[in-house]
C-alpha cells in the first residue's frame, strides 16, 4: 500500500490530505466515487478517480502518474495543478532562524538577512507546474527603503509627538506592503522570473491590518479575520492563468494558534510547531484554473 497522501474535491471544496489507505475506505462507502476529482504529489493535475489505474479498482498495484512538467491542462470544470507544499529539515530552519534573528539585532544587515532567508526559503515550496522554485530579489531594492523607515521612525520618536508616532505606523504598514509587492515579482523558476505581481491595494492592505489588529479584542475572532485576510491575498497575486486559492477556514486557524501558542511557550518545539503549520497553509494553497470550480 502507499503512503501517498491524497486531496479529493466535494460540494465544490478541496478536501485532505488523507492517506490512502483512508481513501480506499471512503471509496468502499462511496464518499468518494468514480467521478470525484482527486489529486496526490506527483500527478501533474486533478483527476477523476475512475481514471486512475489500481485505485477505484482496489488493486494492490500503486497508481502510477507522470512526473509533472509544465502546467497541466485543464478540462472545463476542474481543478487544474493542485494544492502547494513545503518542506524544510528543522536544525537548517533552525539555526538560520537563530542567525537571523542575532543578525537583526543590530540593524544594518537586515536587508541582506532577509534576502538570505528568503533565497532559502522560497525553494522549499514546491508548486504544481512550477519546478525548482527561487528568489531573485536583491538587498539593495530594499536597502532605500529600510534605512529611510529607520531614519525617519529615529527622528519621529526625538520629537515626542504621539500623532506623528501614529503616522508611522502607517508608514510602516504601507512599506510592508511594498515589501510584499517585491517579494511576489521575484519569484522564479528554473531561473525565470515568472512576472508575478500583487495587485492587492495599499487602502486594502490597510483595512485589513487595522482589522486584524482591532479583531485581537475579540481573543478568537482574529483567526476568521487572518483567515479571510489571506484568500483575499491569494485572490490578488496575478501574472499567472491560475488562480491562487486558500481554502483554510478560521475555525482551522482558531485551534491551531491555539496548539502553537502551547507548544512555543516550551521553546524547544518552536522549529517542529512552525514547520506543522507552514505544511498546513501550503496544503490550503491550491492553484485552479481561472473560471473553474471544482466539481465532486
Amino acid at each position: 500500500m502507499s503512503n501517498r497522501n491524497w486531496f479529493y474535491a466535494s460540494e465544490g471544496q478541496q478536501r485532505g490530505p488523507v492517506p490512502e489507505l483512508q481513501l480506499h475506505d471512503m471509496i468502499a462507502r462511496g464518499t468518494v466515487r468514480p467521478d470525484t476529482l482527486v489529486w496526490t504529489e506527483g500527478m501533474s493535475g486533478w483527476q477523476k478517480a475512475g481514471e486512475i489505474p489500481g485505485l477505484i479498482s482496489g488493486s494492490s498495484a500503486p497508481p502510477a502518474f507522470p512526473q509533472a512538467g509544465g502546467p497541466p491542462v485543464a478540462a472545463p470544470g476542474s481543478y487544474s495543478g493542485g494544492p502547494l507544499s513545503i518542506d524544510f529539515g528543522i536544525w537548517d530552519f533552525t539555526w538560520r532562524s537563530i542567525l537571523f534573528v542575532i543578525g537583526c539585532i543590530f540593524i544594518i544587515p537586515v536587508p541582506w538577512l532577509i534576502v538570505w532567508y528568503t533565497k532559502w526559503m522560497v525553494p522549499c515550496i514546491s508548486v504544481p507546474g512550477r519546478p525548482n522554485l527561487s528568489f531573485v530579489g536583491t538587498a539593495m531594492t530594499i536597502v532605500p527603503w529600510f534605512f529611510g523607515a529607520v531614519v525617519l521612525a529615529i527622528a519621529v520618536s526625538l520629537t515626542g509627538n504621539q500623532w506623528l508616532n501614529n503616522l508611522m505606523v502607517l508608514v510602516e504598514i504601507a512599506l510592508y506592503w511594498l515589501f510584499l509587492k517585491w517579494l511576489i515579482a521575484n519569484v522564479a523558476s528554473n531561473g525565470q522570473p515568472l512576472g508575478l505581481a500583487f495587485s492587492g491595494s495599499l487602502w486594502a492592505y490597510l483595512g485589513w491590518t487595522l482589522l486584524a489588529a482591532i479583531s485581537i479584542i475579540t481573543i478568537i475572532g482574529w483567526a476568521w479575520v487572518y483567515a479571510a485576510w489571506t484568500r483575499w491575498f491569494c485572490r490578488n497575486i496575478e501574472g499567472t492563468r491560475r488562480e491562487v486559492i486558500f481554502n483554510g477556514t478560521g475555525l482551522e486557524f482558531l485551534w491551531r494558534g491555539i496548539v502553537t501558542v502551547i507548544a512555543a511557550s516550551f521553546i524547544i518545539p518552536i522549529p517542529w510547531v512552525y514547520r506543522w503549520i507552514m505544511r498546513w497553509m501550503a496544503s490550503q494553497t491550491v492553484l485552479v484554473e481561472r473560471g473553474s470550480q471544482p466539481s465532486a
